[in-house]
């Protein structure tokens, strides 16, 4: 049915009714209630045909404040434009996708002369990345008579797209780096002996390596010289996130993948800063997306665009055709981040005999993303014989980790084992250590 009754109708309805509670013995009024209880059904159904539908003139249009990012609340606003001459008295709802999480009322009660605009907004947060649709608007507006509320859809379906979230990663990057963000990088990249970019001579100092001394320089000014060196730049970082199964375990309502990729964001935006190139590589059976190394907004951009849809496959990653693919379409020595997780011996095999792919040419990062963390739980004295196996099992997961690590860098990689509160600021930090070295 495209109307509804209005209070109007049910208001003169329940006056007509009235009379019936005098018409026991008077046929008569009842006849005339009945009649008239016929023609107002009967005007309601006129006053729905001689009032015209909505005119062109009338408009919806949708808008967003900006691109939608999980976790961030995104205003939704209504412009309701009003061309034609009449007064529109109107009740507006939104379709919105319904795995966003709504804020506040979508409904809207308001009228709208002739010539005149009107906005209606109101907020909602994604939960996931993803495409999401939003269906037409749904409008009832009151009939001439005011008997009837009349129906109609306006504005045409729209999709969106929820990408990771942006400010989530510049966070984890500041808690990593400081305030002060990659300017604490470079006053530290002048202590002596660090990095291996040459950037300019000064004195000597007591304390000064030997092996910095310009031996030509010193001849040359018959003082002591020291050469001083900064971190390099136009290095080159890869991150290998890993899209299989033990990625889509959720920590606090979010997948180990979301974590990661979040981590991973923070990670770019340093490494731009950096003056570093930084690519992406999503693998589960095969390489999924591929990213050369780049910096700027339009890489990141790029990042979010790819991002923005993927998510973890219930199968086994192949650590060796990801390797292969790095290898193969990297010439230049990076630091290669693999972000993934393990907890059995097989998995964990076949990670340190894929990383000869890698070595020596590159330098890998291993980080594997626990569910929580596991040292605190066997620390504590058990209360019952569940607690037992429990701590066992934690014990188990621990030294599996602990003795697969210790391959990787005993390969000559690194290593970390973090739980998804303490990946993003320890992974910028090991970023921050190998660039202080000279590692790369």
């Amino acid at each position: 049915m495209r109307f509804v009754f209005s209070r109007r109708f049910f208001i003169l309805l329940a006056i007509g009714l009235i009379p019936l509670s005098l018409s026991w013995n008077l046929p008569v009024l009842r006849t005339a209630v009945i009649a008239f209880d016929i023609l107002l059904v009967v005007a309601a159904v006129v006053d729905y045909f001689i009032s015209r539908n909505l005119p062109d003139g009338f408009r919806i249009r949708r808008e967003f404040e900006r691109r939608f990012a999980i976790g961030d609340p995104s205003k939704v606003s209504l412009q309701i434009e009003n061309d034609s001459r009449q007064t529109f008295h109107l009740k507006i709802k939104d379709e919105y996708p319904a795995e966003m999480r709504l804020e506040e009322d979508r409904h809207a009660d308001l009228s709208i002369g002739p010539r005149a605009t009107a906005e209606f907004f109101y907020h909602l947060t994604p939960t996931r990345r993803g495409k999401y649709l939003f269906g037409k608007v749904a409008i009832r507006f009151l009939s001439r008579l005011g008997l009837v509320w009349r129906q109609a859809s306006l504005a045409e379906p729209e999709s969106v797209k929820v990408y990771p979230n942006m400010r989530r990663a510049r966070e984890i990057e500041l808690k990593a780096l400081g305030a002060q963000s990659f300017l604490a990088v470079q006053r530290r990249a002048v202590r002596r002996g660090e990095g291996r970019e040459f950037e300019s001579m000064r004195d000597y100092v007591r304390g000064d390596e030997l092996r910095h001394i310009s031996w030509t320089a010193t001849a040359r000014r018959s003082k002591l010289t020291t050469r001083q060196y900064q971190i390099e730049r136009d290095q080159t970082v890869i991150i290998a996130l890993d899209g299989g199964r033990l990625m889509t375990g959720r920590i606090d309502d979010e997948t180990k993948f979301d974590t990661a990729i979040h981590a991973s964001l923070a990670l770019m935006s340093a490494c731009a800063k950096a003056g570093d190139n930084c690519g992406l590589a999503v693998f589960g059976r095969r390489v999924k997306k591929y990213l050369p190394p780049k910096r700027g907004v339009e890489h990141i951009d790029a990042v979010l665009e790819t991002l923005h849809d993927l998510e973890p496959e219930m199968v086994e990653p192949s650590y060796a055709r990801a390797f292969q693919f790095i290898s193969s379409n990297l010439k230049k020595r990076a630091f290669v981040v693999i972000l993934t997780d393990l907890v059995d011996k097989e998995s964990s095999k076949e990670l340190i005999n894929s990383l000869k792919l890698l070595r020596p040419r590159h330098l890998p990062l291993v980080v594997t993303i626990g569910d929580r963390d596991l040292n605190s739980m066997v620390s504590s004295s058990p209360s019952d014989i569940r607690d037992v196996f429990r701590q066992s099992a934690a014990e188990e997961i621990i030294l599996q980790r602990e003795a697969a690590l210790r391959l990787v860098e005993s390969l000559g990689g690194l290593a970390l084992d973090v739980t998804t509160q303490t990946l993003g600021p320890r992974l910028l930090e090991t970023y921050l250590r190998v660039k202080e070295r000279g590692l790369l």
